[in-house]
């Protein structure tokens, strides 16, 4: 009885939006306040969901945006996925110029349809419908709208108004109808910054927000999600891919993951079975059992993307990646643990929101809508052990910075709940430089050069060793382009995947690196890893600061000077630590040699907005140090 007036509420409300996008088309009518900054405008952003039964929901969408320029192109988001169980019933577009005059319809026969998967035929009911306009003029304007019916009540659209930077948003509305009551959960965030217009019920969602100009992203800001609003919506009752579920929780939500979606895909060929247990037949401990699977997954499998949003969370049979041999990350994970388990190895299906940006499953809001990869938890202990089965060059146990440190779902009967992955300590991040130099009398070097880095440092660099020759020179030219005239003689690198670490060994000789003036030679003596990073200056910083991961450097160069000079002038020692880090700078004399120490680290660490001059100043500080001057005089 209580639907009728909030459907009628509803009506008039949608009507109210669709009499005023008249005055939407052209750029001209869009106010000075939303052009600062802005690549682009979404004029209106309407979107419509109705829920018609557990397994029938109906999305529409009504998306106007002005774009200015060519960054601002991709604010478009003019393309819908679809596959068996998601059907577009309706897709347009039109293309407007700066007046508002239209210059081009876009029908559904005229849109791009790509598969949404490349290398492999495991999804390939899985498409997208994307517009292929390319714009002559700018500022164009985009009216894009569709109508999509799927079966899959698990995943309802979430809000999310603000998701770029240098995007101002005139108008964006949310409005969903539970006419099935399936039971609404709602997740509200950082809506108390912003004037957010919303009405609710037990079945009925309405948001509303208008008028907000583009934000400029400002160094070592949070990830944007996290202080702009957003609003996920989960129903208790649901189904997804022809199987109905019901959960309130994580709990509830892995147990329906683990008996409706996951058991019964975990047979593999007897060929497979029998070679896996061959292969860790004379192996006791679980972990080096793991280790062997995890490899022969690696070296007789590759990896398709499919995003889990695309694909689902479902994976492919077992056996079908054992057939094929490839797969993306639910089907290699699901796989690996089939394997596995015929070694007598338990592990866990897991669930992550993966990126650099380290982004959490929020503890409290079990919801389909989270998380974007799979991985897999293998117990030892009190610990949990995570593997990417998708990576065909990470050494067992080591995760990186794609999934390090954050909030994942594990899967497990009974027991499924929220852990976190591996955090890989400031100190642990670690890269030590050590090089023996040569200086001559006309200001020339030659070095013998080693690198070694472990954790995140290591994820930033071991895969060089994969790189053509040509590739490698260019990266150590880039990586020292403070040392003109640099020439790479030689180098030879070492994978430790045992003790996760990587190890360069790299001989360069560079004319002229020192400074002849008069009867001196000036240089700077740190040749090989000078940090010139310095924070972008702000007057008035708005946004508090955050430094994910912290890491270690340690350096220690021994400089042989020409036997025809001594040292006229060493910079001072320097020693700074603060609550951003530390950083130590140490010159020994001994004999014709210097001996150049320094270490910085960095600390992870989250500081308010007035605290980032502060931090500024410490780089600041380091830049100005790294680049201090020796001075030799002629004997």
């Amino acid at each position: 009885m209580i639907l009728k007036p909030i459907t009628s509420i509803l009506m008039l409300f949608v009507t109210l939006t669709i009499f005023s996008q008249d005055n939407l088309y052209s750029s001209l009518t869009i106010p000075e306040d939303l052009r600062k900054n802005a690549n682009a405008v979404v004029r209106l952003n309407s979107l419509q969901v109705s829920i018609k039964s557990q397994r029938e929901i109906v999305v529409n969408l009504n998306r106007i945006v002005t774009v200015f320029n060519e960054k601002g192109n991709r604010h478009l988001q003019a393309g819908v996925g679809y596959d068996k169980h998601r059907r577009v019933k309706a897709i347009e577009a039109l293309i407007f110029d700066e007046n508002g005059n239209e210059i081009k319809k876009i029908k559904k026969r005229d849109f791009i349809d790509h598969s949404a998967v490349d290398g492999g035929t495991l999804y390939s009911d899985s498409r997208v419908l994307f517009m292929g306009y390319t714009p002559i003029k700018y500022p164009y304007t985009v009216k894009f709208s569709y109508k999509v019916e799927s079966v899959n009540t698990a995943s309802i659209p979430s809000w999310n108004p603000i998701d770029s930077y240098y995007l101002s948003v005139e108008n964006d509305n949310y409005s969903l109808i539970d006419d099935a009551n399936l039971g609404l959960r709602v997740n509200e965030k950082n809506f108390d910054e912003f004037e957010i217009e919303k009405s609710s019920t037990a079945s009925v969602i309405n948001y509303s927000i208008t008028n907000v100009s583009a934000l400029k992203p400002e160094n070592l800001s949070p990830i944007i999600s996290n202080f702009t609003p957003n609003a996920s919506i989960a129903a208790e009752r649901f189904h997804f891919n022809g199987v109905d579920g019901y959960a309130r929780n994580w709990l509830e939500f892995g147990n329906w993951i683990k008996n409706s979606l996951l058991d019964g895909r975990n047979q593999v060929t007897t060929e497979t079975k029998e070679h896996i247990i061959d292969l860790v037949k004379d192996i006791e401990s679980p972990i080096e059992k793991a280790k062997k699977v995890y490899e022969f997954v690696q070296n007789n499998t590759r990896y398709i993307s499919v995003q889990v949003g695309i694909g689902g969370i479902q994976p492919i049979p077992a056996i079908e990646v054992d057939r094929l041999k490839y797969g993306d990350c639910k089907g290699l994970t699901n796989y690996t643990q089939s394997l596995l388990e015929i070694a007598s190895v338990p592990s866990y299906y897991t669930i992550v929101q993966a990126g650099k940006e380290i982004v959490d499953l929020d503890d409290d809001f079990a919801s389909l809508q989270q998380g974007n990869h799979i991985i897999l938890g293998i117990p030892n202990e009190d610990k949990m052990i995570w593997i990417d089965c998708t990576s065909q060059l990470h050494p067992f146990g080591f995760i990186g910075d794609f999934t390090d440190n954050r909030n994942v779902l594990i899967i497990k009967q009974d027991s499924s709940k929220i852990l976190k992955t591996t955090l890989y300590p400031d100190k642990e991040n670690y890269q030590f430089t050590e090089a023996n130099i040569s200086l001559d009398i006309e200001g020339s070097i030659s070095s013998k050069i080693r690198i070694k880095t472990k954790g995140i440092q290591y994820d930033n660099r071991f895969y060089i060793e994969r790189e053509s020759n040509k590739d490698i020179i260019e990266y150590y030219k880039e990586y020292w382009s403070n040392v003109n005239n640099l020439e790479v003689l030689n180098y030879k690198f070492e994978n430790n995947k045992t003790n996760v670490e990587f190890i360069e060994e790299i001989n360069i000789k560079a004319k002229n690196y020192a400074s002849l003036n008069g009867e001196r030679l000036i240089f700077t003596p740190n040749m090989f890893n000078k940090n010139s990073f310095i924070p972008d200056r702000y007057r008035n910083r708005k946004l508090p600061v955050e430094i994910q991961r912290g890491y270690f450097d340690e350096d220690r160069f021994s400089i042989t000077i020409p036997k025809e000079y001594v040292i006229e002038g060493l910079p001072t020692n320097t020693f700074i630590e603060n609550k951003f880090g530390e950083y130590h700078i140490e010159y020994v004399k001994d004999g014709n040699k210097i001996l150049y120490k320094r270490k910085l680290m960095i600390f992870k660490g989250k500081h308010s907005n007035t605290e980032y001059e502060s931090y500024r100043n410490f780089r600041k500080k380091i830049s100005k140090t790294d680049n201090s001057k020796i001075v030799l005089k002629k004997i």
